[in-house]
């Protein structure tokens, strides 16, 4: 248990209808009694949990705003600490004024992540569940939103728990058989041993899988529109971002520098770069473009290589499609609104999809989503499996299922049980380490400095 309090302002830094003033620590109360005065005179610091009094909060004195104040006792709080929470009207002066109230009678400014940082550690959620908090509040779409959900309410830990259960009851047999050799304890088979190790690698390995799959739906790909000058790409980039994000002109060269948008293209995420126009030129300012262009298609997760329709393939076009060769990309043949005169079959030749689009009209955005989720396997994402929320626990696991391997390598080769047995260990350490149960401070400290403050 934390022997301080902490208070922050627990809605976005921005007016709104509401401002929620969140304060957890054994004082809470105490404190929110010194700054919240209930219209019935009741003592909040005596006050039973899951109680809600309309009253008013003050400062020096001085009235700052009509509020409801929501107590909450310990264990039963989102940070099993006593808890208070101060609702005033959403205005940023007033919000401020009840927070710098709440700090002069005692708390302390909450850091980031710090009440979830405490539900964690006083065993109201494990390291994954609390790391789903943050990819709830950051979803961007219904996809996204539900996989979070079900990893905060515990599907992931679940199944973790599950595969650690069965790795620990093939150490707990091969512990006693190695430990206890004079005692007549059955010695495990190889095949059982065999069998465990397969099929919990195999779910790890489903896990990791679902979790590249979703990446698209739940963290963005890195995307990048990449094509010869006046091709069109800042026009599919505004077609894309649903208005004119670029500068869109007939003169070849108009975009000189990146310009990044995030969008949404159905349930994907896409983080898109609209570059400028691969090609070799003269002018200096041009060139400082187009290095910046192969820079970010040399880093890109996702390539949309724009086509002119409307004009012969050339050397430029090659190039592009050079670059192209062996990464995720879609060719986009723009302008199909004019007469073809594009070699359609070089293009088919060296892009597994390619699609037909008019920037101008719209014509093939419907194809273009379906092409992109297709090509990042979005479609192959379930939400409702063990969804991972990020690199830390994709690690956790790769990690597990590499010991495992390890640990099915020392079995085939005839290595004393003593060594798979370790193998096994290292593989439950990754895991427990992923929900938090063998996790450092630094990895604890790490995972919720990325929080925002007030959650």
């Amino acid at each position: 248990m934390n022997d301080t309090t902490v208070a922050a302002i627990s809605t976005p830094n921005a007016p709104g209808g509401i401002g929620i003033i969140r304060i957890s620590g054994p004082d809470a109360l105490k404190i929110a009694a010194k700054v919240f005065k209930p219209m019935n005179s009741a003592d909040i610091a005596q006050s039973k949990g899951y109680r809600a009094y309309f009253g008013s909060a003050e400062y020096k004195n001085e009235k700052i705003d009509e509020a409801v104040c929501l107590v909450y006792r310990a264990p039963h709080s989102y940070t099993g600490e006593d808890t208070a929470e101060i609702n005033c009207h959403g205005g940023l002066y007033i919000t401020k004024q009840v927070l710098r109230a709440v700090l002069e009678a005692g708390a302390e400014p909450a850091g980031p992540g710090e009440f979830t940082k405490r539900a964690f550690l006083n065993g109201k959620k494990d390291l994954a569940a609390a790391e789903s908090v943050m990819a709830l509040i950051s979803a961007s779409g219904k996809q996204a939103a539900v996989a979070a959900l079900n990893t905060l309410e515990g599907n992931l830990s679940a199944k973790i728990k599950e595969c650690c259960e069965k790795i620990t009851g093939v150490c707990a047999s091969l512990a006693a058989w190695v430990d206890y050799p004079d005692e007549d304890i059955e010695e495990i088979s190889m095949a059982e041993i065999e069998s465990v190790f397969e099929s919990v690698k195999a779910e790890l390995e489903s896990i990791i899988k679902n979790y590249d799959s979703g990446r698209a739906v739940t963290e963005g790909v890195d995307t990048v529109i990449v094509g010869k000058p006046n091709v069109g790409k800042s026009a599919i980039m505004n077609l894309l971002s649903g208005f004119s994000r670029s500068i869109v002109t007939d003169i070849a060269g108009t975009t000189r520098d990146v310009v990044e948008e995030k969008i949404m293209l159905g349930d994907i995420i896409l983080k898109i770069a609209d570059t400028a126009g691969i090609h070799e030129t003269d002018n200096p300012v041009e060139n400082i473009g187009v290095d910046l262009a192969k820079k970010r298609l040399e880093r890109a997760q996702l390539i949309l290589a724009v086509f002119d329709s409307g004009d012969e393939i050339n050397a430029e076009d090659i190039s592009i499609i050079e670059e192209c060769r062996g990464r995720k990309a879609i060719a986009l043949l723009n302008k199909t609104d004019l007469p073809r005169v594009a070699d359609r079959e070089i293009i088919d030749r060296n892009f597994d999809r390619v699609v037909e689009i008019s920037a101008l009209t719209g014509e093939g955005a419907g194809e273009l989503e379906k092409a992109v989720c297709e090509v990042l396997s979005a479609g192959d994402f379930d939400t409702n499996a063990a969804c991972l929320t990020g690199e830390r626990q994709r690690a956790c696991c790769l990690k597990a299922a590499n010991h495992l391997e390890e640990g099915l390598s020392a079995l085939r080769s005839g290595v004393t049980l003593d060594a798979v047995n370790v193998c096994a260990d290292c593989a439950v350490d990754a895991l427990l380490e992923l929900t938090g149960e063998k996790a450092t401070s630094a990895v604890v400290d790490e995972v919720f400095s990325r929080f925002c403050v007030g959650k």
